[in-house]
């Protein structure tokens, strides 16, 4: 199979995404609040995870808590990943800092009407992106 094969067979590029946590129910708190919905804690393996809703055929994730493995990246040099925060960007981003976490820089205006993006520091101290398709 070729590159461009693969590329062309392929329904998403990302299939599940885990966002470490140090202190797992505040880090699990601060995601519900920002995002208002519930996420579901489970333990997978003896690791303790809460997991982000999706559809079965949707990219998934979680937020997961194995310190021996997995640990915050210093300096926002770790993976960045974007979180869909419909119907509004600029809701989500107004309860990062009453969750626990902190805006970082402007909302800023896609091109190609793709929508909005905002970035804040979870609770943790993951940078994480957030994306919707509207404004407000």
């Amino acid at each position: 199979m070729t590159a461009a094969t693969a590329t062309a067979t392929a329904t998403r590029v990302i299939n599940w995404f885990e966002i470490p946590a140090i202190d797992f129910e505040r880090a699990v708190r601060f995601y519900e609040a920002v995002l208002d919905a519930d996420l579901p804690r489970e333990v997978i393996g003896g690791v303790p995870m809460a997991l982000f809703a999706h559809d079965d055929d949707a990219t998934g994730g979680c937020i997961v808590h194995n310190p021996g493995q997995m640990r915050p990246a210093e300096n926002n040099a770790g993976v960045l990943v974007y979180l869909n925060a419909e119907p509004s960007v600029q809701a989500a981003l107004n309860r990062v800092a009453k969750a626990g976490g902190k805006q970082v820089g402007s909302l800023v205006e896609l091109p190609n009407n793709y929508g909005y993006i905002g970035f804040f520091l979870d609770s943790e101290g993951n940078r994480v992106g957030l994306h919707s398709t509207t404004l407000r």
